[in-house]
């Protein structure tokens, strides 16, 4: 049975990977945008709204399978983390990625809450990297680009 600061170190994880708390969520950031705006890079940006997500979802799986698979093998830096298209190439493309993340997001927290997760062993196939880690470092990078994915949404005029 995990003792109580374990209990509330795997809560805070959680909640740092979902809550928002000091910043937009993702569900914030991503709801209600117009498909017309969806492949937008507004002056003084960089991307898009769907460059920002599918680079979301894409870091966010690589951390993911990172974590639990030995065999994962991750995309090349930078260009497997960013989509060259700047737009979706349908408009089922943008709640695809959305509900991938998701599910992503879904079960890192399932790795997180499992009591049988060592947080702080070292990940055998790693370099010194735990689940721990990995989980900071997921929720810190979606926290940067959802930050990032707000600011585009307001100059782009949709967001309230």
């Amino acid at each position: 049975m995990a003792n109580k600061d374990d209990a509330a170190l795997r809560k805070h994880l959680v909640e740092v990977l979902t809550g928002g708390h000091a910043h937009a969520t993702f569900e914030q950031a991503v709801k209600g945008l117009p498909v017309e705006l969806q492949g937008k890079v507004p002056k003084g940006a960089e991307h898009s709204p769907w460059q920002l997500l599918e680079h979301l979802r894409i870091a966010q799986l690589d951390i993911l399978e990172f974590s639990r698979d030995s065999k994962h093998e991750s995309p090349q830096w930078p260009e497997g983390y960013w989509p060259k298209e700047k737009a979706p190439a349908d408009d089922k493309a943008w709640d695809k990625s959305v509900r991938a993340f998701r599910k992503d997001l879904k079960a890192m927290v399932a790795l997180i809450e499992d009591e049988k997760t060592d947080l702080f062993a070292k990940i055998p196939h790693g370099d010194g990297q735990t689940i721990l880690r990995e989980a900071l470092l997921a929720a810190d990078h979606n926290a940067y680009h959802v930050g990032q994915l707000v600011l585009v949404r307001r100059l782009l005029g949709a967001w309230n």
